[in-house]
C-alpha cells in the first residue's frame, strides 16, 4: 500500500486524514470504556460516494462499506468486485429488493420484520444455488422510538425474540445481533443503554447473535461505551454528501 502522503492524490490525502481522526477517537473511546482488545468493527458508509472515493478506502486498510440503496450499492460492488470488500446494507430494505440484495451483501442491517425474512431466505438460497455465497449475516434493527420504527424503520423490542427465532432457523441466514439508530434530537446514551439490554436478551437465547451495530458520526462514543460491536461512519470519513450534478 502507497503511503497516502507520498501520492498525488489530495482526496486520497483528504481520506487518509479524516480515517486516522476517527480510528484515533474510537480506540480512545474503547480505553475510556474499558474495552481494549474488543475493538469495535468500523463499516465506512459510503452512499452518495463514487466508487473511487470507496477505491481510495480499500487501499487505505478498509475491508468494511455500508450503503442504503439497492440500486446504488449494486451498481458499486459490481465496479469494485475485486477489491476484496465487504458490503454492508444498512437502510430501510422492501422485499422485492431481497433478491438483489443477496448478490452483493455480506450483512443486512435492518431486518425488521416476518417478511423481510422470508424474502431473505428465499433469496439467499438461490444465490447459494448459483454461486455458493455464504450465509447472510442478519442483524434486527430496533426501533428505539415510541413511533415503532415509522420514520427510520425497526422493530420493537418486544418483537425482537421471535424475528430473531426465525431468522436462527432460516437456512442461509446467521442471526448477527441487533442494529439501531439513535432517535433525533435525543441524547444518544438512553437509547444504546436500551439496546444494550435488548442485545443481553437476545443472547441468552442465541449466545453467538452478539452483534450490536450503532453508533454513527456523531454519536460512536456513546455507542461504544454500551457495547456496540459494529460501527456505520460516513459523513467524519468521506465528508459531506458531493453536489448532485
Amino acid at each position: 500500500m502507497n503511503d497516502a502522503s507520498t501520492t498525488g492524490d489530495p482526496r486520497l490525502r483528504e481520506l487518509a486524514g479524516r480515517l486516522e481522526a476517527v480510528r484515533e477517537r474510537i480506540a480512545r473511546a474503547v480505553g475510556s470504556a474499558g474495552r481494549e482488545g474488543q475493538p469495535p468493527r468500523l463499516i465506512v458508509i459510503t452512499k452518495f460516494h463514487p466508487a473511487d472515493d470507496i477505491r481510495r478506502l480499500a487501499a487505505l486498510g478498509v475491508t468494511d462499506v455500508g450503503e442504503n440503496r439497492d440500486q446504488e450499492a449494486a451498481a458499486k460492488a459490481a465496479e469494485l468486485a475485486e477489491a476484496g470488500l465487504a458490503w454492508h446494507f444498512v437502510g430501510q430494505l422492501q422485499t422485492k429488493k431481497a433478491k438483489s440484495v443477496v448478490r452483493y451483501a455480506a450483512a443486512v442491517h435492518s431486518v425488521d420484520r416476518p417478511q423481510l425474512v422470508d424474502a431473505l431466505a428465499k433469496a439467499v438460497l438461490n444465490e447459494q444455488d448459483a454461486t455458493g455465497r455464504a450465509p447472510l449475516d442478519c442483524f434486527i434493527q430496533v426501533s428505539l422510538e415510541d413511533d415503532a420504527g415509522a420514520h427510520r424503520g425497526g422493530a420493537l423490542p418486544a418483537d425482537v425474540a421471535a424475528l430473531a427465532d426465525r431468522i436462527a432457523a432460516a437456512e442461509g441466514l446467521r442471526l448477527a445481533g441487533v442494529m439501531a439508530v439513535a432517535p433525533l434530537g435525543a441524547a444518544p446514551e438512553p437509547a444504546f443503554e436500551k439496546l444494550a439490554g435488548v442485545s443481553e436478551r437476545l443472547v441468552q437465547a442465541h449466545p453467538a447473535a452478539s452483534g450490536i451495530s450503532a453508533g454513527m458520526s456523531q454519536d460512536l462514543e456513546s455507542a461504544i461505551k454500551f457495547g456496540a460491536t459494529h460501527l456505520r461512519i460516513g459523513s467524519d470519513i468521506l465528508g459531506s454528501r458531493p453536489a448532485v450534478r
